[in-house]
């Protein structure tokens, strides 16, 4: 994408912002609800997380809840950012997690996972915070090669594949990412996350929606499609082998008892 049409599809409210500014977080909200077609992904989006919870008492924890909308799906959702900005009822850093040991019922996230950049930090956190049966739900961007050209030529993060580590260098809350990060951990090196984090184990990833996304602007660019359009789109794209052109996944993450409490309940 040439420079002078990113510009020109630049949405308005936040083209000359700081992305990592809390003001640009709060104004993505009014984004999301003035643009039809980009509340119903996050409509779609928040529905799987809320489907994908278990069926236990506790609190769910959201990560990144700062332009978004998720307690309207989830009741008493305990939202958080990384900074102060309305709408969210506590800041924390999603690797030190002020929660006592086996206390969540579940962590929940949409976008923020790859933002993360010590995702161990974090693993290790939710390992210990979330009770047993508890989990991980989270909806991020995938790999696909599809979403490889999209992402590298259309999209302003950093989508690095290849990249041999799992940690990147701590910038912005927002600027810092690896939008390849989830495909990384959860796929390509799931053999060592599953050695590294013995009692989280990968329950679901399901790649889907190659298009509807990129449509709709997302965030930070003007609407290509009116909100009347969104299920059509969204039956013509299933059609689509998703292992090639899926651009996110939904991926489920279960905290598992320990052996010997297993044995004990037997």
């Amino acid at each position: 994408m040439t420079a002078r049409l990113r510009t020109w599809l630049a949405h308005p409210l936040t083209r000359e912002l700081d992305i990592d500014a809390p003001d640009t977080t709060a104004l993505r909200r009014q984004i999301i609800a003035g643009k039809p077609f980009l509340r119903s992904i996050y409509d779609e989006w928040y529905r799987l997380v809320r489907d994908a919870l278990p069926d236990m008492e506790g609190e769910v924890l959201e990560l990144g809840s700062g332009a978004g909308f998720m307690r309207q799906y989830i009741d008493d959702l305990l939202t958080s950012e990384i900074f102060l900005t309305p709408g969210v009822r506590t800041v924390l850093d999603a690797t030190a997690l002020p929660f006592p040991a086996a206390s969540l019922r579940a962590i929940v996230m949409t976008d923020v996972f790859h933002h993360i950049p010590r995702p161990r930090a974090f693993l290790s956190e939710a390992s210990r915070s979330l009770k047993p049966g508890g989990r991980i739900v989270m909806v991020e961007p995938w790999v696909t090669p599809w979403s490889r050209l999209v992402y590298r030529r259309f999209h302003h993060e950093p989508f690095l594949p290849e990249a041999p580590r799992w940690e990147f260098p701590a910038s912005g809350p927002l600027s810092g990412a690896n939008g390849a990060l989830p495909w990384i951990i959860f796929e390509r090196d799931r053999a060592a996350f599953e050695r590294e984090f013995p009692f989280l184990r990968i329950s679901v990833i399901r790649p889907f929606m190659p298009l509807a996304y990129l449509v709709s602007g997302g965030v930070s660019m003007r609407s290509l499609m009116p909100g009347v359009a969104y299920r059509l789109w969204r039956v013509l794209e299933r059609a689509a082998p998703s292992r090639l052109t899926a651009m996110f996944a939904m991926i489920v993450v279960e905290r598992s008892a320990p052996a010997n409490a297993a044995s004990a309940m037997a």
